[in-house]
């Protein structure tokens, strides 16, 4: 339980703080145990973190196949659309895609390496399980086919990161304002109408 209770508190100093304004002072402080305690449980400030890193992008994954599996019922358009919208909420909302981001733009640099790690990995199975919905609207000739499923998936992901950037450094506004200009052009290019 105080191991759980740790990492949770963790999560959200390493999202709001980032690595190196967290401290486990005050992580022991906010879980209501002495410093020394959280040794008990991890080896030191690097461990915790990576194994919070580790269950936010396991978490992260789940999110996007929550995501596949309860809009498969869309039309194409409206799945990836609202899929970039989900995403903005869910960086307002929830501390795990704010540590997610922040990680991924501004790894701790002693431990860059094992982050990106994680970061490319989760990106590469998350454009994985984004192919198959492209196929799928190939053949049922929503979607042009001659682009192709991958070109077209990774073309989403490109948007997808851009939204990323907004998220962390633009702001709501400007956030709206380059999900509408990317989506339009994209999906002009995309679709067969």
């Amino acid at each position: 339980m105080t191991k759980n209770r740790i990492k949770e508190v963790a999560l959200t100093h390493f999202a709001k703080d980032g690595y190196e304004g967290s401290s486990l002072s005050a992580i022991a402080t906010e879980v209501g145990i002495k410093k020394q305690s959280i040794y008990t449980h991890f080896k030191g400030k690097d461990e915790l973190f990576l194994e919070v890193l580790s269950d936010v992008f396991v978490n992260e994954l789940k999110f996007v196949t929550n995501y596949i599996d309860s809009h498969a019922n869309y039309s194409v358009e409206k799945f990836l659309f609202n899929f970039l919208l989900q995403y903005s909420k869910r960086y307002e909302d929830n501390d795990n895609t704010k540590f997610w981001l922040r990680m991924s733009f501004f790894p701790p640099f002693h431990l860059y390496g094992q982050v990106m790690k994680y970061v490319y990995e989760t990106l590469d199975k998350m454009e994985a399980l984004f192919v198959p919905i492209m196929e799928k609207a190939i053949f049922e000739a929503k979607v042009n086919p001659s682009i192709g499923a991958e070109r077209a998936t990774a073309a989403f992901m490109g948007i997808l990161d851009g939204v990323f950037v907004e998220m962390l450094y633009g702001g709501p506004q400007r956030l709206v304002k380059r999900i509408d200009a990317s989506w339009y052009l994209y999906w002009q290019g995309l679709s067969k109408e």
